[in-house]
């Protein structure tokens, strides 16, 4: 339940208190002790009929700039709760979700100040640059608690269910700036590693884990795009921590945009290209996503309509095509380049398994396959594929398993491709059969006594010492 408060000025008390009495919606006016004219409507109403109400005010001549409170009631007794429920169906139905001012006012609650935001997007940056570069998970870790993209990413969620069109180019612009604020910040991070000497200038960038973690768009990512988008939309509406929403957006976005700038500054162009392909795919799962779970939650977009009826020749009309429109793009150039990708990923890590099946190859165990991202040779450079293996070192060396690989893959994707072969070598000690190694013997000073001791007799007696058949001596 939801306690509004509202200030009612004398001339419009008789229309305000006529239409609450129409609309059946319970109601309680306090005179107002102030110098203007006036009460103050307390109306209790359900979570989800707090915009229903209010916007029913604002149409019977009440202004919107008025002095109002919405607030959470721990208990209230309302005759009509249920039927006002179903009445109103603007915000979500029931208590999974809050009010759309509530909502609204979350969103801008988790995007701080443009000067921190930008600050706090630059540190994010370089902390995952630092991370990435120590191939250090937990440090990545931190990056994400400092990055500050929640708020910016899910507002464009929350303005398309409530309608507000300003929130979702605010939403997008932030995005943008935030976006370009990073790689920027990654940029020089890396630069500055680079030239010092902190990092070495030969270092393979694309072969540590870390990096190539988030170079190559593909299944396992998307999955965890979705995830962050459901996260974050459900931190948002419910009573789950907000902080929530905050790490698992920024999981899918700071080391992405941090890998991209190790690739500027390392001179990876495919390093580069997986990077911001993968970023740019989180970036529209999360958003749309995010928009998902809010319907589900029970908000009712009325985007759609807003806009039908209400469109209009103006600059700001001209803005929100403009985003639109921008978005679609992204959409479309992120979900071919994806697909592709992950397709080209498939098709390799089915060749792998299909060659290291053969009989030829029985002693050998796939550790895994490392595929670098495919721009379908846009760039002019051949992509790279690396298999690990573990085999005994007693082994064969299978000196042509990369070529087998590399010809079979190149004819299935019709793409020149270079394969990398890495063998992981260990000993192995096997028991042997049954029976053929004596049993361990579980006193061994006793039984050496008893040979002595034996042989003593032996040599007293005159009887040479002769173990029996069924015994070990």
């Amino acid at each position: 339940m939801r306690l509004i408060e509202i200030f009612v000025p004398d001339d419009d008390l008789a229309t305000v208190e006529e239409t609450l009495t129409e609309a059946n919606v319970e109601h309680v006016l306090v005179d107002e002790a102030g110098p203007r004219g006036g009460v103050v409507a307390h109306i209790p109403v359900p979570s989800g009929g707090v915009d229903a109400v209010l916007e029913t005010l604002y149409d019977a001549g009440l202004d919107e700039s008025t002095y109002t409170v919405v607030s959470e009631l721990s208990d209230a007794t309302v005759s009509n709760v249920d039927e006002l429920s179903e009445q109103y169906v603007e915000g979500p139905r029931g208590d999974t979700g809050i009010s759309h001012p509530e909502i609204r006012e979350r969103a801008r609650d988790l995007k701080p100040a443009t000067a921190t935001y930008v600050a706090f997007a630059v540190f994010s940056a370089v902390v995952a640059v630092g991370g990435l570069l120590l191939n250090s998970a937990i440090v990545i870790v931190g990056a994400m608690v400092i990055a500050p993209f929640a708020g910016s990413t899910l507002s464009a969620s929350v303005g398309a269910v409530i309608s507000d069109r300003e929130m979702v180019v605010d939403s997008f612009s932030s995005q943008a700036i935030g976006l370009v604020v990073a790689l920027a910040g990654a940029v020089v991070m890396s630069f500055f590693l680079l030239r010092t000497g902190f990092v070495p200038p030969s270092l393979v960038v694309s072969r540590l884990d870390q990096v190539g973690a988030f170079t190559t768009p593909n299944v396992l990512t998307l999955v965890i795009a979705i995830a962050a988008g459901f996260a974050g939309a459900f931190a948002l509406a419910t009573d789950l921590p907000v902080s929530i929403a905050g790490v698992a957006v920024a999981a899918a976005i700071v080391p992405a945009a941090a890998t991209a700038g190790i690739g500027v500054v390392w001179g990876q162009p495919l390093v580069v290209a997986g990077a911001l392909v993968l970023l740019l795919m989180n970036i529209v799962v999360i958003n749309l996503a995010a928009y998902v779970g809010l319907v589900s939650l029970g908000y009712r977009s009325s985007m759609v309509r807003s806009v039908r009826e209400n469109v209009s020749v103006s600059l700001r009309t001209g803005a929100y095509t403009l985003v639109l429109v921008l978005f679609a793009v992204a959409v479309v150039v992120t979900v071919g380049a994806t697909a592709q990708h992950i397709a080209f990923e498939q098709q390799v890590n089915q060749d792998v398994q299909s060659v290291v099946n053969q009989e030829a190859y029985d002693s050998l165990e796939l550790v895994g396959v490392k595929t670098e991202y495919s721009d379908m040779n846009a760039l002019g450079r051949v992509e790279s594929v690396t298999v690990t293996v573990s085999r005994s070192s007693s082994d064969a060396e299978y000196d042509a398993l990369a070529e087998t690989l590399r010809t079979r893959i190149t004819d299935d994707t019709g793409r020149p491709v270079t394969v990398n072969v890495r063998f992981i070598d260990y000993q192995q000690s096997r028991p042997s059969a049954a029976g053929t190694s004596p049993p361990l013997d579980p006193y061994p000073r006793l039984t050496q006594e008893v040979r002595e001791l034996r042989t003593g007799l032996g040599r007293r007696l005159g009887v040479p010492s002769v173990c029996p058949a069924d015994v070990r001596c």
